[in-house]
């Protein structure tokens, strides 16, 4: 709007308007001196007064709401990508990864506590401390405590950090370059494939067939089957979700009448491990099996933190990733390799646990976004205490059993997938 003349010709407020940079009803000392010179002197006064009525007038308009400078600052500082705002978030996000490690610490000394051996949560500290040098805390009391810790417990609390980790990671992997919320390593048929290949080498090799031979062959197996999926699950250079899961559901039932073919014709050692590897469990890990699977475990989550970055220009989709200089057949083809190692990783000595690798990434995603810079990270840290408290409870909830692993997986996870795959299915309106 278009500024009253005043008396003097000049642009401005009007002298009596309530708009002239004062609240209604006061009047500035200069405005009665202004009016009774400006016969006199009027180029003198007019230019004067021009410039206090300018000054007044943006007084006004910044003053208009009181408090509204600081109000302003306020807002703009608490909007997404604002100082403030990245502040409260890494803040936010430190929390979540200091919450995560203390919880993976107490469940450790839990589960390492847990056994037929009676011994404490601070004996078991006690005893780790002391064979690092550091005289903390109590010893175990009984005669057998720190043998049996450092020799069945603790080993066995390590297998299940690395294992969740791997598994965890390699979901968060595949549900970030698939771009859908289904994709997991033993829904997809990895994890089958994998203990395929490892039933082979020990069906081939007899009970004793050497550690690394049987990670060998898990790994191969795995990598295969990785690939099949993911050839089977394109069509026009992309891959649908349920065309994802339905290969995944047919791979399942291939391995599973390849693992019943090998119980068939394996020896009875064979067949137990064999067996052993279908229910899942942590029951039986040596430091030999730790050996095996934390070089695994470790450079497949260093991989997959190098490739988070364009994990993220992925999620923009191909086109735009391209524009931006990813190559998104050879990152999908990483991805795979990536997910071979680390599912293979924990099916060689674990057996089939499921579900690890579809819960934890969509928990860990509520709670920090789906950056994977940080998702990836947290995931394997999620996946550890996952796991880790899962063999709690495998061990806890009938006395003096060892519940199979995979069991109380598959039991939590089940339904989590049927939530998702409802959720899912209404978000994008249908699938026919």
């Amino acid at each position: 709007m278009s500024e009253p003349l005043d008396p003097a010709g000049q642009l401005g407020p009007h002298p009596d308007s309530p708009g002239a940079g004062r609240p209604p009803g006061t009047h500035n000392a200069g405005d009665a001196g202004a009016s009774t010179g400006a016969a006199a002197a009027a180029p003198t006064t007019s230019g004067a007064a021009t410039a206090p009525a300018t000054e007044d007038q943006n007084s006004t308009r910044a003053g208009d709401q009181p408090g509204s400078s600081d109000s302003g600052r306020e807002a703009e500082s608490d909007v997404a990508g604002s100082p403030r705002a990245t502040r409260r978030r890494w803040s936010r996000t430190t929390l979540i990864f200091a919450g995560a490690l203390t919880g993976l610490v107490v469940l450790a000394l839990i589960s390492a506590a847990i056994g037929q051996v009676p011994t404490s949560p601070a004996e078991v500290a006690g005893a780790f401390l002391h064979r690092f040098g550091l005289d903390w805390g109590p010893m175990p009391a009984h005669p057998a405590g720190y043998v049996t810790l450092w020799e069945v417990r603790f080993p066995r609390v390590v297998l299940g950090m690395l294992v969740g980790a791997a598994l965890a990671t390699a979901g968060a992997l595949l549900q970030g370059v698939f771009a859908n919320p289904l994709a997991e390593p033993g829904v997809i048929g990895v994890s089958a494939g994998a203990a395929v290949g490892a039933g082979t080498v020990i069906v081939a090799g007899g009970a004793f067939a050497a550690a690394w031979s049987v990670a060998a062959g898990a790994f191969v197996a795995g990598l295969g089957t990785t690939l099949l999926v993911y050839l089977l699950s394109r069509s026009n250079g992309r891959t649908e979700v349920v065309t994802l899961v339905l290969t995944g559901v047919a791979i399942n039932a291939f391995a599973g009448g390849l693992i019943s073919f090998l119980l068939f014709s394996a020896s009875p050692a064979a067949r137990d491990q064999i067996v052993f590897w279908q229910m899942g469990s942590l029951n039986g890990a040596t430091w030999q099996s730790v050996n095996v699977v934390w070089p695994l475990t470790l450079i497949g989550l260093a991989a997959a933190i190098w490739m988070a970055p364009r994990l993220d220009l992925l999620a923009l989709g191909e086109s735009a990733a391209r524009h931006l200089g990813v190559d998104v057949e050879r990152l999908r083809r990483n991805v795979i390799v990536v997910v071979a190692v680390l599912a293979t990783a924990g099916v060689a000595f674990t057996g089939i646990i499921l579900f690890v690798g579809l819960i934890v990434p969509h928990l860990v995603r509520m709670l920090v976004g789906p950056g994977h810079r940080v998702l990836i990270p947290l995931s394997a840290i999620v996946g550890a205490v996952v796991l880790v408290a899962a063999d709690i409870g495998a061990r806890a909830l009938v006395h003096n059993a060892d519940l199979p692993l995979g069991m109380i997986t598959s039991l939590v996870g089940g339904p989590f997938f049927f939530w998702l795959l409802r959720r899912t299915r209404s978000r994008s309106g249908g699938w026919a």
